[in-house]
């Protein structure tokens, strides 16, 4: 199984999105391939969504910061319910040691009902934050909020 992109389409000028296949590292390293979607904003510039298509009617929705991501491609970030970190070497490599020697990018997602790990390849994940990093340039997600149109939609809610 590829942990590659699959799909990259970005139908919006303000929107990227990319499908990937992801492992859930399971206990005792069982492994399940997971289909995945990759989603980003420029209204929510500092903000990545990831969608686990788990076979429920509705995806596993988890939005995490844009920069942990960024991060993790070069080591560990992130702390409390999303961490991830790169790793050389795949939880699925052989008995033998014998890996497919992609890059792969650990990601452990925490909630109070337990912690999940997944395995996504380095290069999709590289491919995708270039693509959201020419809608909005790092150091400049600010200019991109609006926050008038945030505190209205927060103010209804009350």
């Amino acid at each position: 199984m590829s942990l590659g992109v699959a799909e990259m389409s970005s139908s919006d000028r303000d929107m990227v999105r990319a499908e990937q296949d992801l492992r859930l590292i399971g206990s005792e390293e069982l492994i399940v391939p997971l289909a995945a979607e990759w989603g980003y904003r420029s209204q929510d510039p500092y903000a990545v969504t990831l969608l686990l298509f788990t076979g429920a009617d509705e995806p596993v929705k988890w939005i995490f910061c844009r920069e942990l991501l960024t991060v993790a491609l070069l080591g560990p970030a992130g702390m409390g319910d999303v961490q991830a970190w790169p790793a050389t070497a795949s939880a699925a490599t052989g008995e033998d040691g014998a890996g497919t020697g992609e890059k792969v990018i650990n990601i452990l997602l925490g909630s109070p009902d337990g912690c999940a790990r997944f395995e996504a390849g380095a290069t999709g994940i590289e491919k995708f934050l270039a693509r959201t990093y020419e809608v909005v340039p790092a150091g400049q997600e600010s200019g991109y909020l609006n926050l008038d149109a945030g505190l209205a939609e927060l103010l209804a809610q009350a």
